[in-house]
C-alpha cells in the first residue's frame, strides 16, 4: 500500500459527497498519477484500493460513498475500471486537463515498459525461448486466478454462475469475435429477466457538474467512431487507421477490465497472422508484472506488428485502446443518478458481468491453457502458480521469475 504519512488536505469534503468545483491544477493530478503509475502493481482490484488510500484516506479528494460510486460506475461501463476510476478522480479534482494527466500518468509508465519488452523481444529473437515457456504457464495462472476472483464477486447465485457457463459454452463452440458480442448482449437480456440486483434507488453521492454539451460530444464520438472506424479502415489503404480501428474496438467492447480483453484481441491479432500465440501470450504475461493498466499490453501488441510496429504502432494501439474509456466516463458520469433509480438496468448489467466471467473462462480454456500447457510438468508448474497467488503471500513478480526461470529448466 502507499505510504501514509502524507498530511491530509486539511479542508475534506462532506462525508460521502465528492468535490465537484475542480479545486486542483493538472500538474498536480499529473504528479500524483505517475508516481502511482510507477508503483501500483498488483492489477485492477489493487489499483483501486491504492486510488482509495491516496485520494480518499490521505488526500481527502472526495468522500467514502462517492469514491464507491464512481467505482460502480466504472465497473458499469465497458473498458478498464481502474483506468476509469483515475480519469473520473482526475475530472474531479481539476475538470478536462485534470482527466487527461491522470490517465497519462497512470498510463505511461507501463505503456512505455511494454513497449520496451515488444522491441527487445523481436529484436533478440526469443520468442521461442524456453524462458518465454514459462512466462506463457505464468498467464495461465494468472487469467484462472482472474476467472477464479470474478466468479466469486460477478456470480454469486445460481443464476448467474449458469448465464457464465452458459457464455463458457458458446464462444468455445463458436470462437468467433462477433460471437462475444453477441454471447454478451444475451447475458445481458436474461440477467434482465431473471436476475435481482437488490438495490433500490437512492440519491447520489457521487455529484459531478460535467457540462451536457460536453458528455453529449463524449457519447457521440464514442458511438461515431465505434460504427465509423471500421468502414473507414476498409476504404483507405493505411495500416495505422485498421490498427487503431482494432484497438479502439477492443476498448469500446470488453467489459470486465484487462483480463477479459485477452480473448478479444486474441482474435483480432493472431488468426490474421499480425503475431504469433507465443509472442501473444509472453506478452500478456509481461503485463501482469508492471505497474499500471492491463490495457497497456495494447503498446506490447502495437509495438510487435509489423506494420506499423515500433514505437509508432505503440502509440497508435495505446492511444486506441484507452480512448473509449475516457469518452465513457464522461458521457455516463452525468448520468449516474438515473442509473441508480433503474433496478432494472443494474439486472441487465449483473448479467452482463456474469457473462464477462464465461468470456474468460472461455479464455483460459483455449487459447491460454492449450498454447502454454505442452506437458506434464507445465500443468504442474501452473497449478503451483495459482496456488501462490490464492494464497495472496507470493508477490507477483517474483512468480512471474520463477515460472521464467523453470520454464528455461522445463524446455
Amino acid at each position: 500500500m502507499p505510504p501514509s504519512n502524507t498530511v491530509p488536505n486539511p479542508d475534506p469534503p462532506p462525508a460521502g459527497r465528492a468535490l465537484t468545483d475542480h479545486p486542483g491544477s493538472w500538474h498536480e493530478v499529473l504528479a500524483v498519477f505517475l508516481r502511482l503509475g510507477l508503483t501500483s502493481f498488483g492489477g485492477p482490484v489493487a489499483h483501486l484500493a491504492y486510488f482509495r488510500e491516496e485520494f480518499v484516506a490521505r488526500r481527502r479528494w472526495l468522500g467514502e460513498d462517492a469514491y464507491a460510486e464512481l467505482v460502480s460506475l466504472c465497473q458499469f461501463l465497458p473498458g478498464p475500471a481502474s483506468s476509469q476510476v483515475g480519469i473520473g478522480l482526475g475530472y474531479l479534482r481539476a475538470g478536462l486537463p485534470g482527466a487527461l494527466m491522470a490517465w497519462l500518468g497512470f498510463t505511461l509508465p507501463s505503456a512505455v515498459m511494454m513497449t520496451a519488452f515488444a522491441l527487445g523481444l523481436l529484436e533478440s529473437g526469443a520468442v521461442d525461448a524456453g524462458w518465454i515457456a514459462g512466462l506463457k504457464v505464468f498467464a495461465v495462472a494468472i487469467v484462472a486466478h482472474a476467472v477464479w476472483g470474478m466468479a466469486r464477486t460477478l456470480c454469486p447465485d445460481s443464476a448467474r454462475r449458469a448465464i457464465a457457463i452458459m457464455v463458457a459454452g458458446a464462444l468455445l463452440i463458436v470462437p468467433w469475435p462477433q460471437a462475444q458480442l453477441a454471447a454478451m448482449v444475451l447475458a445481458g437480456l436474461v440477467g434482465w429477466l431473471v436476475v435481482r440486483s437488490g438495490t433500490t434507488g437512492g440519491h447520489a453521492a457521487l455529484q459531478v457538474r460535467v457540462p451536457r454539451a460536453l458528455a453529449t460530444a463524449a457519447l457521440a464520438a464514442f458511438a461515431l467512431l465505434l460504427i465509423g472506424l471500421p468502414l473507414l479502415a476498409r476504404a483507405v489503404p493505411f495500416d495505422v487507421v485498421e490498427l487503431f480501428s482494432v484497438f479502439y474496438g477492443a476498448g469500446a467492447l470488453v467489459f470486465g477490465g484487462g483480463h477479459v480483453v485477452l480473448p478479444l484481441l486474441q482474435a483480432q491479432v493472431v488468426p490474421p497472422g499480425w503475431i504469433g500465440n507465443e509472442a501473444f501470450l509472453a506478452g500478456y504475461a509481461a503485463a501482469q508484472v508492471v505497474p499500471g493498466p492491463l490495457f497497456t499490453f495494447a503498446a506490447f501488441l502495437g509495438a510487435a506488428i509489423p506494420l506499423p510496429g515500433g514505437v509508432t504502432g505503440a502509440a497508435v494501439a495505446v492511444l486506441g485502446i484507452f480512448l473509449p474509456a475516457f469518452l465513457l466516463v464522461l458521457g455516463a458520469l452525468p448520468l449516474w443518478q438515473g442509473v441508480l433509480q433503474r433496478p432494472a438496468l443494474r439486472s441487465a448489467v449483473a448479467g452482463v458481468n456474469a457473462g464477462v466471467v464465461g468470456v474468460l473462462l472461455a479464455a483460459l480454456i483455449t487459447p491460454v491453457a492449450t498454447t502454454a500447457l505442452t506437458s506434464a510438468p507445465d500443468g504442474v508448474l501452473a497449478l503451483a502458480v495459482l496456488g501462490a497467488l490464492l494464497s495472496g503471500r507470493v508477490p507477483v513478480w517474483i512468480l512471474a521469475a520463477a515460472c521464467a526461470a523453470a520454464g528455461a529448466l522445463l524446455h
